[in-house]
Order: C-alpha cells, then sequence, then structure tokens
C-alpha cells in the first residue's frame, strides 16, 4: 500500500507571476496535474497535496480529484511541508512516496524502478549531471553505500565537485519516515528543515538505502522561470513527435507540432506544420490536416482532408468530408460522411447528415441538415432572437440560395429550393421553390455622396 505527497506550496518567484509555479501549464495542463495524473496510475491509497503560496488557488484548480490538500504555513522547507502531511496519511500504507508539484515530467515506469524495493528501505531518485550546480550531493562511503545527502550551500569543495546529484524525489517506509521527520533540525546556511536530513538518520537506524535513475535527464527536471518552461515544453513535445512517428504518422516538421492532452493517429496519418491539438483528439485512417489548424476534443473519421487554418472544437467529423480552408466547426456539431465544409463557414450545435455542402461564407447554427443540401454562399441560420435560441431544419435535397437568412424556428421541407437573397420566416413546402425579395427599383439621377472639400 502507498502514500504520496506532491509538494506544491512555493511561490516560485522568478515566474514573475500571481499564479502560483505549480499551476503554470506545460501541453496545456498544469505542472502539478502532470504529477498527479503520473501518480493516480500507481494505486495509492493516498495522495497529499501540500500547497501554501497563492491561497486557495491550487485546491481550487485541482477540486474534485479525490485529494487530500494540506496548506504549509509558513513554508520552512521541504521537511517541514512533508511533517505537515503526515496526519493525513494512511499508517497502513507501508510505503511513502514524496513527489514535486514542478517536477512534471518523471516517468511511471522511473517511478515504479524507485519503489521496487523492500517496504523497509529507503530509495531515492538520483542522477549522474555533467554540471551538478545548485544541487544536493549524493555522499557515498567507501563501498559505494549513501551516507548522506548534503545541500551544495552546505558542501565543502570536495563534496561539491560529486556530480551524482539528489532530485528530491523519495520512497520511504511511513512509520520511519514520521519517526525521523521529529527529528529533523534546521542548524543549515537557509535555516530550514531539509527532507534530505532523513537519509543520515537511516544510516544511524541501519535502514538500508538504494538509488535509482532515470532514463533520462528531463524526467527529473524542475521549473523555477519561464526559461525552463519554454525549453521543457519544446523536450515534451519533441518526444510526442517521436512516438507519432515511430508508429507511423508523417509529420511535416516534428519539431512544429503541439499536442496539448491525447492525439490518437490511424494509418497513414498526415500532419503539416503549425497544428494544435487539445484535449483528447483522434483522427482515423487516411487524415490529412493542413498548415496551422487547432484541432480540440474531437473525433475525425478516416479519409478526412482538413485544410489549412481549420478549427474544429468539440466535433465529430465524418469519413471522407472536406473541411476548410479557414472553417470553424464548434462544439455540439456533427457531421456525417461526406460533407464539406469551406473557407469562412462557421457551424455549431448542428448535425449535417451526409453528402451535403456548405461551400462558402456561411453560419449553420442551432440546426439540422438532411443529405444532399446544398447551401450557398452567405447563408446564415438567424438561430437567435436576443434571448432564445432556436432551431432550423433543412430536410434532405433542399437548395438553399445564396444569401438567404432562414429565420428559426423554421423548416425548410425535402427538395425544396430558396431563392438566392431569399429571407424566410415560415416553413417552406418540399418540391417547391420559395422566394422573398422586394421588387427591383433604379432611382434615377441619385448621386453617391462625397467627401467634402478640406
Amino acid at each position: 500500500m502507498l502514500n504520496i505527497v506532491i509538494l506544491a506550496a512555493g511561490k516560485g518567484t522568478r515566474m514573475y507571476s500571481n499564479v502560483p509555479k505549480v499551476l503554470h501549464k506545460l501541453a496545456g495542463r498544469a505542472l502539478v496535474q502532470h504529477v498527479i495524473d503520473t501518480a493516480q496510475q500507481l494505486n495509492p491509497q493516498k495522495i497529499c497535496v501540500v500547497y501554501g503560496h497563492g491561497g486557495d488557488a491550487v485546491p481550487q484548480a485541482l477540486s474534485g480529484k479525490g485529494l487530500e490538500f494540506v496548506l504549509q504555513e509558513p513554508q520552512l522547507g521541504t521537511g517541514h511541508a512533508v511533517q505537515q502531511a503526515m496526519p493525513y496519511l494512511s499508517e497502513t500504507a507501508e510505503k511513502t512516496l514524496v513527489l514535486y508539484g514542478d517536477v512534471p515530467l518523471t516517468s511511471l515506469h522511473t517511478l515504479q524502478k524507485l519503489m521496487a524495493v523492500p517496504d523497509d528501505a529507503l530509495s531515492l531518485l538520483t542522477i549522474k549531471l555533467n554540471q551538478p550546480t545548485g544541487y544536493g550531493r549524493i555522499v557515498r562511503n567507501l563501498e559505494g553505500k549513501v551516507t548522506a545527502i548534503v545541500e551544495e550551500k552546505d558542501a565543502t569543495p570536495e563534496q561539491r565537485l560529486i556530480n551524482e546529484v539528489n532530485t528530491g524525489i523519495l520512497v520511504a517506509p511511513t512509520l520511519k519516515l514520521k519517526q525521523w521527520l521529529n527529528r529533523l533540525g534546521n542548524n543549515n546556511a537557509q535555516q530550514e528543515y531539509y527532507l534530505t536530513d532523513i537519509v543520515s538518520m537511516a544510516v544511524e537506524d541501519g535502514v538500508a538505502i538504494h538509488t535509482a535513475h532515470p532514463a533520462a535527464e528531463w524526467e527529473v527536471l524542475g521549473i523555477n522561470n519561464k526559461l525552463q518552461l519554454a525549453a521543457l515544453e519544446r523536450i515534451w513535445q519533441r518526444q510526442q513527435a517521436e512516438h507519432l512517428l515511430q508508429t507511423g504518422v508523417t509529420l511535416a516538421d516534428p519539431a512544429r507540432i503541439d499536442i496539448r492532452g491525447k492525439l490518437i493517429c490511424g494509418k497513414d496519418v498526415e500532419i503539416d506544420v503549425g497544428c494544435v491539438f487539445e484535449g483528447d483528439v483522434e483522427l482515423g485512417d487516411n487524415v490529412k490536416v493542413g498548415a496551422y489548424c487547432v484541432i480540440r476534443q474531437s473525433t475525425i473519421d478516416k479519409g478526412v482532408q482538413i485544410s489549412s487554418y481549420t478549427h474544429i472544437d468539440q466535433a465529430e467529423v465524418g469519413a471522407g468530408s472536406l473541411i476548410g480552408p479557414y472553417a470553424r466547426l464548434r462544439p455540439g456539431s456533427k457531421l456525417h460522411a461526406d460533407v464539406h465544409v469551406g473557407n469562412f463557414v462557421e457551424i455549431k450545435n448542428s448535425e449535417i447528415a451526409a453528402h451535403s455542402k456548405a461551400n462558402h461564407l456561411s453560419y449553420i447554427g442551432d440546426s439540422t441538415v438532411g443529405s444532399r443540401v446544398n447551401i450557398g454562399a452567405g447563408t446564415i441560420t438567424c438561430n437567435y432572437d436576443g434571448a432564445n435560441k432556436f432551431r432550423t431544419v433543412i430536410e434532405d435535397d433542399a437548395f438553399i440560395g445564396s444569401d438567404t437568412q432562414l429565420i428559426a424556428p423554421v423548416t425548410v421541407g425535402r427538395g425544396a429550393t430558396i431563392g438566392a437573397g431569399s429571407t424566410i420566416t415560415r416553413d417552406t413546402p418540399p418540391e417547391e421553390l420559395t422566394l422573398s425579395r422586394s421588387k427591383q427599383i433604379t432611382i434615377s439621377g441619385w448621386k453617391r455622396p462625397q467627401k467634402g472639400k478640406k
């Protein structure tokens, strides 16, 4: 059984922001959310998040996720932070894992390696760095056993030459951890209670100390400023791009794609440069996505072609459809097979059946559109009266002429034709031509206004 403590109380002064550091986003999710998502995969009995700076912003942002929140006030070091969490942890959990809310990309595999030790052992996640400046050093004896962790400000010149450093992430026996925390002191340069001091206590108590190492350095990189955040964002995105390439996706440029969620791709998918995928997005076989598209929380069926600069948000696109360029599918849009949505067409909360087309400059909102419907350029469904929204129904095989306004609620009958430039306020009969236009006139002698002379 397992407890997990996530330390998330830091202010993040170098972020130069009113937002708590751990709530800054990487790949569309808060830093601490990455840590929580990985932690939950370990199936712990309890996850306790220790927060501080930013007031209740952290618990408010993470509410509803089954977490325990503990305030650390004032912030007196990492040991003090874990002390605050101990009363809320399960004593029946043999191990307690300590993670950091600003170290977002530690993998599940690495944490499983760290925890693969006896329940009564202390296990540290360490790494060797060419430039260890700023990190606590792992001190070992002649037999190679860990004897202490020394923070850089307290280290001797000889100890600063050590390149194996502490990442801060560790797993400890729960009952022993509680005892060690009660013995912590703050006799150091920072006058803080260091969690790392429990290592020397473990040595005194004869507790075995193990170490594990991450597969890559970026797994243990912490975020202290926007420069580090941007660098880690690019590392993460590159990892996602490489995974897509390895699974057969064609990327025009692996350095120019952003995945802010989970992207699932079928076979022979092609993605051009500058595309952004947010939330859960699924692309079926043979989907082609043009440059600079944004797709969020949507499902795109096989054979769809999405041209450049298209935005799709919480929508479904049926097989073989052609979308864009410059199209916008808003939440609630459901397109069946072989639907054509062209440039500067916006669709919201509407269902469009197979083989229908809206190729130019139209707004289709709160509508049900049948099969084989042609919607001419400049057509608008007028669905909002300033207080309430109403629905438009366009039945199969209807033809809507250009520059038509359909004033909802209204139904266009099956096979009906609407003449261009019409304003339709009543239901139209099937298989008939309906139009509403004022009589065309010419006003003789009318002059266009001229600008006045200065």
